[in-house]
């Protein structure tokens, strides 16, 4: 048995996501992903048994580990006295880090956009780090309607109108052509606003 290496699969993973954000899902070959990362279709699957599993991953690892990565700082024991407003806002500018440095994993985006009506690209993508990151803010949602810092409402409604305040002007950029970098004081303030909005309302 070939030994699997950590340089193997990260050489697949980035020739995976090059024929994604070519081809779309639902057109990339594994036979395709194999020729561009130089090895066999065998070898491929022997990292990746389908092509839902070597998109699950590329997704991980190129574009829904922003979304990770902001589950776990609500889960900072040192972010754990931070204020409801604190804590949103340490979510929304690790959520929206993606912005800032890598054009790739919105473009992963544009794939799944693109073909969530037609696949079950969408699903694969929410089960790749999307679901992790919700469960994390709900649970903070919940806490926050315990403490009374939050009206009682459904904490998972929360999670997502939360959510979508954050990245109410991320979706005129995936109109581009070519996906423009924000810098952080961007960032900073397309976050400000939207804990603003959410914690005081629009009045």
């Amino acid at each position: 048995m070939r030994t699997l290496t950590d340089e193997k699969r990260n050489a697949i993973l980035a020739a995976a996501s090059a024929v994604f954000q070519e081809f779309g899902y639902e057109r990339a070959s594994m036979n395709e992903v194999a020729k561009r990362a130089g090895g066999s279709k065998a070898t491929l699957y022997n990292y990746f048994p389908s092509k839902e599993a070597l998109f699950e991953n590329v997704v991980r690892t190129y574009s829904t580990h922003y979304l990770t990565q902001a589950a776990s700082e609500l889960d900072r024991k040192s972010n754990a006295s931070l204020s409801l407003e604190e804590k949103l806002t340490v979510f929304g500018k690790r959520m929206l880090s993606v912005l800032t440095t890598d054009s790739q994993a919105m473009q992963l985006y544009r794939v799944v956009v693109g073909e969530a009506g037609h696949s079950d690209i969408g699903e694969l993508f929410r089960e790749s780090g999307v679901r992790e990151s919700m469960t994390a803010l709900t649970v903070l949602m919940q806490a926050s309607m315990d403490q009374g810092a939050l009206s009682v409402s459904s904490p998972e409604l929360r999670a997502k109108q939360f959510t979508s305040l954050v990245k109410a002007e991320v979706d005129e950029l995936l109109l581009k052509r070519e996906v423009e970098t924000l810098s952080e004081d961007r960032i900073q303030k397309m976050v400000s606003a939207a804990v603003t909005l959410f914690i005081k309302g629009a009045c």
